[in-house]
């Protein structure tokens, strides 16, 4: 079953992103995906996001839902049809919504652990969080800023902002296959978050990531952006 179009609003949406030893990533990722690398490094990180007037394309937003969002990325290239594609890998989604999580692999694409989140907005000012029914979590602390961070793999706001939008495509495992799904933005813009304190139970994993392997990179920040959920082909597991 193809997922349907749906459309509507990320309200808000926050991007974690770390720097990634190379190895670590070629080794944890299923074929076909492979790291893409900016200046030698791996970029995977989580997408915080707060969805609203979701709903399938078509139908008026008053029907539409809301709800907070969690998905672990990684950053990945493949070859499709002797074409070399560009997007994010979805190891894990996590989601405040029951109906979100009943409808994993069906609506939404993968599986999507329900969780409690906690949000305080305030000001140019975040602090999200959220814990699954199996313990994994995170949580930040950020605020808006201009400063780039100048220990980061990318050059500036331009050059990490370009590298999100050309990977709009996301895969995500369910029953051994690939769920594929292309986020349409109306429009992208994206701003900088001065991040005080980020902790995540998947990127201190040190079974996955060995010590010293992964570092914390940029924080970004998307707010009020109209778009569409677009399903894609499954890609067959190898």
């Amino acid at each position: 079953m193809k997922i349907p179009t749906i459309k509507g609003v990320i309200d808000r949406r926050i991007l974690i992103n770390y720097q990634v030893d190379k190895d670590v990533l070629e080794n944890y990722l299923p074929e076909p995906f492979k790291p893409k690398l900016v200046n030698g490094k791996g970029i995977a990180g989580i997408c915080l996001i707060r969805l609203k007037e979701i709903r399938p394309k078509g139908l008026p937003k008053q029907i539409g839902i809301s709800s907070e969002n969690g998905a672990h990325r990684i950053a990945v290239e493949w070859t499709e049809n002797g074409k070399l594609k560009e997007g994010v890998f979805i190891p894990r989604r996590d989601t405040s919504s029951k109906l979100n999580s009943l409808a994993g692999g069906t609506i939404f694409p993968g599986i999507h652990h329900l969780a409690e989140f906690t949000v305080k907005e305030s000001e140019g000012n975040y602090e999200v969080a959220f814990i699954s029914g199996d313990n994994t979590s995170l949580s930040i602390i950020a605020k808006e800023t201009d400063k780039w961070n100048n220990e980061s793999v990318f050059e500036n706001l331009e050059h990490v902002s370009k590298f999100f939008e050309n990977g709009s495509i996301g895969y995500s495992p369910y029953n051994m296959d690939f769920d594929g799904l292309e986020l349409k933005a109306y429009t992208w813009k994206v701003s900088i978050l001065e991040v005080e304190k980020v902790e995540s139970s998947f990127f201190e994993d040190k079974s996955i990531f060995p010590e010293g392997s992964v570092k914390f990179d940029n924080a970004l920040l998307m707010k009020d952006i109209e778009h569409e959920w677009i399903g894609l082909k499954k890609i067959k597991s190898h």
